[in-house]
C-alpha cells in the first residue's frame, strides 16, 4: 500500500513539474529526438546490412555444392556411420 500511495504521490510532482517546466521539457525533447532517430536509423542500417551479408553466404554456400555433391556425402557418410558401429561392436 505504501508503494502505491508513494507512486501516486511521485506522479502527481512529476505532473506538476512537467506543467511547470514545459518549455525545458520541449527544449530537451527537441534536442534528443534527432539523436535518437540518428542512432536508431544507424542500427536499423547496420542490422539490414548484415542480414543481407548473411545472405550473400548463405548464397555462395548453397551455389557451391550441387545436389549431386550433397547425396554423394550422405552416403559416405552412411558407410562411415555403419563402419563405426561395426568396430564398436567388435
Amino acid at each position: 500500500m505504501k508503494a502505491l500511495i508513494g507512486g501516486a504521490m511521485v506522479s502527481a510532482i512529476g505532473l506538476i513539474l512537467l506543467v511547470l517546466w514545459w518549455e525545458e521539457f520541449l527544449m530537451i525533447l527537441s534536442g534528443t529526438v534527432p539523436v535518437m532517430l540518428l542512432l536508431g536509423g544507424g542500427l536499423v542500417i547496420y542490422l539490414g546490412f548484415d542480414d543481407l551479408r548473411e545472405g550473400w553466404s548463405k548464397e555462395s554456400i548453397s551455389s557451391g555444392t550441387s545436389a549431386v555433391e550433397v547425396e554423394k556425402y550422405k552416403h559416405e557418410i552412411d558407410e562411415l556411420k555403419k563402419e563405426i558401429e561395426s568396430l564398436k561392436k567388435a
